[in-house]
């Protein structure tokens, strides 16, 4: 594409996101809630309606921003799984990289780094049980008000259990109760919920503020949660509560077969297999998806649009039009646009709920551009990652080894030499130029890699640097961005030779004359989980189910077709084929593929976390080594080698079961005897 098209569009673009700018996200206007104070000036907070509603965006002012999930702040997040690394050292040196030091075991009940927020969402709701109770006071307030701000207290409450749940586990519930201060010690004892309670409870007020919402925030109100954010999240919940770790079986009884509730001995995590909680989950996601109201993002193909790959047989549909096929449309567009922010997120019809995030141009791009271009180059991505994307064919790389794929002379044909595995031609599409001479292990990829992989020789366009623009990455020891070079001192390099290039428009550029990036958002949930939601429930049934949802029926059942149109919808999206037949019949074939689809689509979206735990494959996943190229490669024969990083980082990465939960605080045990903590902390 030229630069001049490119330009065009994103001046359209920033016209439009000139228009909500003045809405910032509500996290930002919600500071308003400083003016008041929950003991000494509760009776100016709730003695009008716009107090009221000041006071309670202030209350959703203190969850943590969710888009920094790699410095800092809320969650372990891709830092902690198999999926991200950086060369920084853990040990309690990583600083702000509280990911890795979660993976290497540092922490503790007494040392959390960011990832204490328990207290936090404690006092997010006590301030929301305070609304609830004063609900009548304001003399103004009508009773659209009065539904609007009921419906918002409740989403906010029951998102702060949400955040304990994933997080920590089973919370305390506290109903509607206002708390009291300054009580003696025995009044605050209470034990924590069992985690069937607790899903109970939560997925119920999500339930009643969704019969409060709109559906519709609203352009200049972007970033506020919607009726479909609700219910989506419920999807979301419903979909790990019928998880194997959460669902009895062998995965529940490793983890939890011995955790028991001190007061009553209660199994806090159920212990009995329960088939019906996949129906309930596949009706939460049914339930979204006949709202109506989302699809996936897509764009259009145009004369920059690479031809689909001949010779597909595994999908008859694949040269349909989409959404019945992949033809059509541009695949490494669709879904790039999504986080580079060339779409205005806030009329994107796929993101059900999300935010802008300055953050991603600050930090989580900082960390991945090249230190030429003023980047640090060091947020890394894992070769199992980059072994996982599949070639544009829809095969696997090891399907595809010796055809389209090549590693290594030995999977070239007899007579080749080294210099045959790299690539001849240069070659460009939908705005994406890819140099002659990359090694062809990144050749014939499918789109979502380019999309999101920064690789060795890749290209890095910064289109609106005069001076530095298009600028070729080179990694090797001692090169301008490898270890070691002049550009990028340690530890600002990509030690496993890959980098996150996910949210980076091609206009994007730190220095350099002109040097601009596009406003970022960030997609707390969008609706290609939905469709891969629902077809993991209905892959896991094997009977019909009859489930009611807010009065609605929903009757499911393992529905080949339905898991195929689900499925597939994210597949043609990214231009591949779908579902063979044989695979789309096959319960644990399915299971593989959508566990590979979640790993890519939402790379470094802050799923896989949870998505490995949920199925109970934590420790199996995370005994795999984490693998890179070399760094220390100065020439091609050297740095193309499949190498362990040799960082401390690595080497002290735990595998332990208590790894599922973040632990609680120990000041908190203490207080509250009977409270349990998570298991394996002491």
């Amino acid at each position: 594409m030229r630069t001049s098209t490119i330009i065009k569009r994103i001046t359209k673009a920033v016209l439009i996101i000139q228009l909500f700018v003045m809405s910032i996200s509500c996290k930002d206007y919600l500071n308003i809630d400083n003016y008041f104070d929950d003991e000494f000036n509760i009776d100016s907070a709730f003695s009008n309606t716009r107090n009221m509603e000041a006071y309670m965006w202030g209350a959703a002012s203190l969850f943590p921003d969710e888009a920094k999930t790699i410095r800092s702040n809320y969650t372990p997040g891709p830092m902690a799984t198999d999926e991200a690394f950086n060369g920084l050292t853990g040990g309690g040196t990583a600083n702000i990289y509280y990911g890795m030091d979660f993976a290497t075991g540092n922490i503790t009940p007494d040392k959390f780094g960011g990832l204490n927020q328990w207290n936090v969402y404690y006092k997010v709701i006590r301030k929301c049980n305070l609304i609830l109770e004063n609900m009548e006071r304001p003399a103004d307030m009508s009773t659209v008000d009065r539904r609007r701000i009921e419906g918002y207290t409740r989403f906010i409450r029951a998102y702060a259990y949400y955040n304990i749940l994933i997080d920590y586990g089973p919370p305390i519930l506290i109903g509607d109760e206002v708390v009291n201060t300054n009580e003696s010690m025995e009044y605050y004892d209470r034990p924590r919920a069992t985690y069937d309670e607790a899903m109970e409870y939560t997925c119920e007020e999500f339930e009643k503020a969704a019969k409060l919402m709109q559906e519709d925030v609203g352009l200049l109100n972007f970033g506020r949660p919607s009726k479909g954010a609700a219910l989506a999240l419920i999807a979301r919940l419903r979909l790990i509560h019928a998880s194997p770790l959460y669902n009895g079986g062998d995965a529940a009884r490793s983890y939890f077969g011995n955790w028991k509730r001190s007061t009553d001995g209660e199994y806090y995590v159920s212990q009995k297999y329960d088939e019906s909680r996949w129906a309930v989950a596949a009706a939460a996601a049914k339930r979204v998806m006949d709202m109506g109201k989302y699809r996936l993002y897509t764009v259009p193909a145009d004369d920059n649009t690479p031809v689909l790959p001949t010779g597909v047989t595994s999908d008859p549909d694949f040269y349909s039009t989409y959404p019945n096929g992949a033809a059509g449309i541009d695949a490494f567009r669709s879904y790039s646009e999504i986080f580079t922010g060339e779409s205005v997120a806030a009329i994107n019809p796929e993101i059900i709920w999300g935010k802008s995030a300055p953050y991603i141009n600050s930090d989580l791009n900082q960390g991945a551009l090249p230190p030429t271009l003023g980047g640090w180059g060091r947020f890394c991505v894992t070769q199992k990652v980059v072994d996982a994307y599949l070639m544009e064919d829809g095969r696997t790389i090891q399907e595809a080894r010796g055809d389209t794929y090549f590693e290594q002379v030995s999977d070239l044909p007899a007579g080749s030499s080294f210099d045959d595995l790299f690539t001849q031609q240069s070659r460009s599409f939908s705005g994406y130029p890819l140099n002659a001479g990359v090694f062809k292990m990144y050749a014939n990829r499918e789109m979502r890699f380019y999309a999101s992989v920064g690789f060795n020789e890749a290209v890095w366009q910064a289109l609106s640097s005069n001076d530095l623009n298009n600028h070729t990455a080179k990694y090797y020891y001692q090169d301008l961005d490898g270890r070691g070079g002049v550009n990028a001192t340690s530890p600002n390099y990509p030690i496993t030779g890959y980098v996150i290039k996910k949210w980076v428009h091609p206009y994007d550029a730190k220095n350099g004359t002109g040097a601009r990036q596009l406003p970022k958002f960030y997609a707390m949930i969008r609706y290609a989980e939905i469709l891969l939601s629902y077809a993991e429930a209905l892959n896991n049934l094997t009977g019909s189910h009859t489930v009611d949802l807010d009065g609605t029926t929903y009757t499911v059942s393992r529905d080949a077709e339905e898991i195929k149109d689900a499925f597939n919808a994210i597949r043609y999206r990214a231009g591949l084929p779908g579902l063979s037949a044989s695979q789309v019949n096959s319960q644990s074939e399915v299971q593989k593929q959508i566990e590979r689809e979640r790993m890519i689509e939402f790379l470094w979206e802050n799923r896989r976390f949870y998505d490995v735990r949920r199925w109970g494959i934590y420790e199996e996943s995370e005994r795999d080594p984490i693998m890179g190229m070399n760094p220390d490669g100065a020439t091609k024969e050297a740095y193309y080698r499949r190498v362990i990083p040799g960082t401390s980082s690595f080497l002290a990465r735990e595998i332990n079961k208590r790894a599922n939960w973040v632990p609680l605080p120990r000041a908190e045990l203490r207080r509250l005897p009977s409270v349990d903590q998570n298991p394996g902390y002491n």
